[in-house]
């Protein structure tokens, strides 16, 4: 149980960089693209999100796979060793992260992509005539309005983080090696569906429900003192 919890706190953590900065610092980038050149990026960064996880596991086990892999082919072809990503116990859970936040970069690359979409323009032609740089108004104007999507994304992280790699593991790994990539979610599934336990499968969502709950409270909270609306 110890290990599951420390490892939910790492995909969560792990999990943040890929949702919330990566999509924010693309959509910001990207803003000014021509319109054409723009809609082609949304598009081509959604796929990941319309492939059926068991489908996207498997092509990325056979990618990652240590003998004949892609991956591992050009890793060789660099004069490099093979790396066993889901054979790790170091490597496996930060590959089940990495596949997870592809999975999810598109979604919320478009979630803040539509929000800088809604804010008003007169508010940085101002900051241009005014002789700001870029960076002043991604810094002053920009960022300070997307703070209640980037609160939001934090938010869905931090509640569905661990959920949203359930089939990665499962498919992947199955937990291992030597649990090292199994979190609060999947023990839940394995007491509950694999070993019968019902009394350590309810201890496990108990657990679940009131950590995932404070997190939620303490996140709204924050969300309503710090953000900022445009009204």
């Amino acid at each position: 149980m110890g290990q599951a919890l420390r490892n939910t706190l790492l995909y969560l953590l792990g999990l943040l960089p890929l949702t919330v900065a990566l999509p924010v610092a693309a959509a910001i980038l990207t803003q000014d693209l021509a319109p054409r050149w723009r809609n082609l990026y949304r598009g081509l960064i959604f796929v990941p999100l319309i492939i059926a996880p068991v489908a996207a596991a498997a092509v990325w086990r056979w990618l990652l796979d240590p003998g004949f892999g892609l991956v591992n082919m050009a890793i060789q072809g660099l004069g490099f060793a093979p790396v066993r990503f889901l054979q790790s116990p170091d490597l496996a859970i930060w590959t089940i992260i990495w596949i997870t936040g592809w999975k999810l970069i598109g979604f919320s690359t478009l979630i803040v992509s539509a929000s800088l979409a809604n804010i008003n323009p007169s508010l940085i032609e101002a900051a241009r005539m005014d002789g700001a740089t870029e960076w002043q108004i991604t810094r002053r104007i920009r960022l300070p309005l997307l703070s209640p999507v980037i609160f939001l994304l934090v938010l869905l992280t931090m509640l569905l983080g661990a959920q949203w790699s359930f089939t990665y593991i499962h498919v992947l790994t199955q937990g291992g090696p030597l649990g090292s990539s199994h979190n609060i979610n999947y023990l839940l599934w394995q007491f509950g569906f694999g070993s019968l336990a019902a009394g350590w499968a309810s201890a496990a969502g108990i657990i679940l429900f009131a950590g995932f709950g404070m997190v939620a409270v303490s996140l709204l909270w924050l969300m309503n003192r710090v953000t900022f609306h445009d009204n």
